[in-house]
């Protein structure tokens, strides 16, 4: 039996972290789930899961940007590795820049996280615009670093299998 997507109602919960969010920051704190759960996804061997059923950033792109989006082609240097790994890379120092400058404070961190979870929701709504609706799904840095976990889990199941076959003589 299949698992049934989540993708119809998950954006709820994108507009009430950021509804909540305005209402006070501390809620931002509540972006380490909207970060961490794809990882989690991914470590747990379901690889960009996440990205497909279940995520609220997607989920609300998809939804509410459908009838405005342009709907042109996105440029093809977006989908390469090299990109990726730039924006996950920039992401994660912008990030890691942001909790770092917050002294461990609740409220700074609460704030950062939300600071960080609105900007790039609004390049996502940005690129929706003017490409497709999920456009920002194809950079999403926690979708790419999913991507990276799967990869290097079936990579090390291939040398696992590799290990356990036995050679034979020649």
């Amino acid at each position: 039996m299949t698992k049934k997507s989540h993708m119809n109602w998950s954006w709820i919960f994108m507009i009430l972290f950021l509804t909540l969010s305005i209402y006070d920051f501390k809620f931002g704190i509540l972006g380490f789930i909207c970060m961490g759960t794809p990882i989690v996804h991914a470590l747990k061997g379901d690889g960009k899961i996440h990205c497909q059923k279940y995520c609220p950033r997607g989920s609300l792109l998809g939804k509410f940007l459908e009838e405005i989006s342009m709907k042109n082609n996105h440029p093809k240097f977006i989908t390469t590795n090299q990109f990726k790994n730039f924006m996950l890379i920039l992401m994660m120092s912008v990030f890691s820049f942001s909790m770092y400058h917050t002294g461990g404070q609740l409220n700074k961190i609460a704030f950062a996280m939300f600071r960080f979870m609105t900007v790039s929701m609004i390049l996502g709504i940005i690129m929706g615009i003017i490409y497709k609706p999920r456009t920002w799904c194809i950079i999403c840095p926690m979708g790419h670093a999913s991507g990276l976990i799967k990869q290097n889990q079936d990579n090390r199941a291939k040398k696992a299998i590799q290990l356990e076959t036995p050679k034979r003589a020649a």
